[in-house]
């Protein structure tokens, strides 16, 4: 394989069961094959898209100090500011990208949040103006969309359309706001480690090149940005829920010269959504993989990847949920024998 696949899921708003049918046999083989591709009839507008990039220029254009009053590290939620260094790569290195991360933006008195949840709260919105509504629509459209794929996912699957209507009503769905800078002393070489994300698929909206996807043969493929697309890619739940079946792809990015932005939605089942292999997907004698909780993968994930929960680990005022899946179980580099490193969350 040269090149991601492009599937159009513009039929998926028909209403046609033809069309259900048809696109949910045509994303079951991406899953299975390879885990990613192009996603041509979104139904999102341009000026959505170029609105969200424009506050995202500002906001990353501002002072050190200034950005800094947003810093993930004082949300009770894992959200906001993600500064250079914060997260850790799989051999250590410290990158030059920044982030802002959100979710579903809920009221500080959800009663989840009062409980401790880890992953969900409110937003942080920093002093730029019109940020928070053009996140907060792109972040919708986005969702939409990954209702739509829900539906033609569950079908290929093996289950009704509906089967994830109920598991998905307040998940902890992140989206990113990733930043990098210009580096005219990058060379071309691997940037980030390879890595597989940890929710059930993700849909990402990238300005330049640097995304790298290993095809079913363990070949690093470009990716590079399609006008009016997006990726997206399975991640750890699908793998789960069909037992190796559809394969949470390993990907990377590699350094290049010019500034780059990119937009990855990660869509996510509820918190406490517990996944395990489906019986359609079980062979008698066969292994099977583990069953997880969505929203502790997420929570185990994240807490071994930034630099503020790992101190908090470290130090016994937070432990990681019992039985947390290690960072090298999913993705196509475990299908040939080497294990894909959880590294940032780089797209």
């Amino acid at each position: 394989m040269t090149a991601l696949p492009v599937v159009d899921i513009s039929g998926l708003r028909s209403g046609s069961d033809a069309d259900l049918a048809r696109i949910a046999g045509e994303l079951g083989a991406v899953a299975h094959d390879v885990g990613f591709c192009y996603l041509a009839g979104t139904g999102i507008p341009d000026t959505t898209v170029e609105r969200l990039l424009e506050v995202t220029e500002a906001f990353f254009s501002l002072p050190a100090d200034t950005k800094m009053r947003s810093y993930i590290g004082l949300s009770s939620c894992h959200r906001g500011y993600v500064p250079a260094g914060e997260e850790v790569t799989y051999d250590g290195t410290v990158d030059l990208k920044e982030a802002f991360d959100t979710a579903l933006d809920l009221p500080a008195d959800d009663p989840d949040h009062l409980a401790g949840n880890p992953m969900l709260g409110p937003n942080v919105w920093p002093e730029v103006e019109g940020f928070a509504e053009a996140v907060t629509d792109y972040y919708a459209r986005a969702m939409d969309v990954g209702r739509l794929l829900f539906r033609a996912l569950a079908i290929a699957m093996g289950e009704g359309p509906d089967f994830f209507d109920g598991i998905t009503t307040r998940s902890p769905s992140q989206l990113r706001l990733v930043h990098y800078p210009f580096d005219d002393a990058a060379e071309d070489a691997v940037g980030f480690g390879a890595h597989t994300d940890f929710e059930c698929f993700t849909l990402l909206k990238p300005t330049a090149p640097g995304l790298e996807v290993m095809d079913a043969h363990g070949v690093w493929v470009d990716a590079p940005p399609i006008d009016g697309t997006l990726v997206m890619n399975i991640g750890d739940m699908f793998e789960t829920w069909t037992n190796g079946h559809f394969v949470a792809t390993s990907h990377r990015v590699r350094k290049v010269a010019e500034e780059r932005y990119s937009f990855p939605l990660f869509v996510n089942v509820d918190y406490d959504t517990v996944v395990e292999p489906l019986e359609q997907f079980r062979t008698p004698g066969a292994p099977v993989r583990r069953r997880l909780s969505a929203g502790q993968h997420l929570f185990a994930q994240t807490a071994q990847s930034f630099q503020y929960l790992r101190a908090k680990l470290e130090d016994g005022t937070m432990v990681l949920p019992e039985g947390s899946a290690g960072q090298k179980e999913f993705g196509q580099e475990a299908r040939h024998g080497e294990p894909a490193h959880s590294g940032s969350r780089a797209m």
